[in-house]
């Protein structure tokens, strides 16, 4: 027998429940490269998949933002592409790839331009080279190594957050060919942030590029593309 009919009972705590985001869409690449082919268009889809598979098992792309995947890391690295096009034929080395970017985003919007992607860390080539095969790339190269070591020379050498310019340079010195065939030649990165006292250190007089004058989004706000044409 209830000695108080108007005892109170503690209730249990609501559950909040959070919505995880939906898989990324690649549609966000029509906005800016509404020509790319059904080919391409396939290719670009998979990527997600083909790196969500891997990112379960290693952290390839950081696992809180896969959602942003196509925004953050193919759109970040076709912003080469949308700034300075390659021609056909075009010979490019991928410094620093990490999990493949720039590189192999670049390497499915230009299938007659070869890539040769390099990366110092084993297990982040060898998750690049099962993107490469999944994917039927034949114009990608991935090999673990340091650049310094490379004895070929190309037309452009690309990088995303790797390291400051003056390394750069140091690292670079002697692989770009010095009298190429094609368009666009030099070293193209992406990079964040303010950069003056990165670039006065390397001595260096580039051309400057705010991605934020050419794509849509908060992410690109600080966003910034680098291109020597001669190191």
């Amino acid at each position: 027998m209830l000695e108080n009919s108007s005892t109170t009972f503690s209730r249990t705590p609501k559950r909040r429940f959070e919505l995880e985001p939906a898989n990324p869409s690649w549609e966000i690449l029509l906005e800016y490269f509404p020509d790319i082919t059904l080919e391409q268009q396939r290719l670009f889809e998979r990527l997600y998949a083909v790196y969500s598979e891997w990112n379960s098992q290693i952290n390839v792309i950081s696992r809180k933002d896969t959602y942003l995947f196509y925004e953050r890391h193919v759109l970040h690295s076709l912003a080469i592409a949308k700034l300075l096009p390659f021609s056909e034929g075009t010979m490019v080395l991928d410094i620093g790839t990490g999990g493949g970017f720039p590189g192999i985003p670049l390497a499915i919007l230009y299938p007659d331009c070869n890539f040769h992607l390099v990366d110092s860390i084993a297990k982040k080539i060898k998750v690049v080279q099962d993107v490469i095969e999944q994917l039927g790339l034949d114009n990608v190269q991935a090999e673990q190594g340091r650049v310094e070591d490379l004895k070929i020379r190309y037309d452009v050498i690309v990088t995303r957050a790797v390291a400051p310019l003056i390394t750069l340079r140091r690292w670079t010195k002697g692989k770009l060919i010095k009298k190429p065939n094609q368009g666009i030649t030099g070293l193209i990165c992406l990079k964040g942030g303010d950069l003056t006292d990165e670039i006065i250190e390397a001595k260096m007089k580039p051309s400057l590029y705010n991605l934020s004058d050419y794509f849509d989004g908060d992410f690109f706000q600080t966003k910034k593309l680098v291109w020597l044409k001669k190191v």
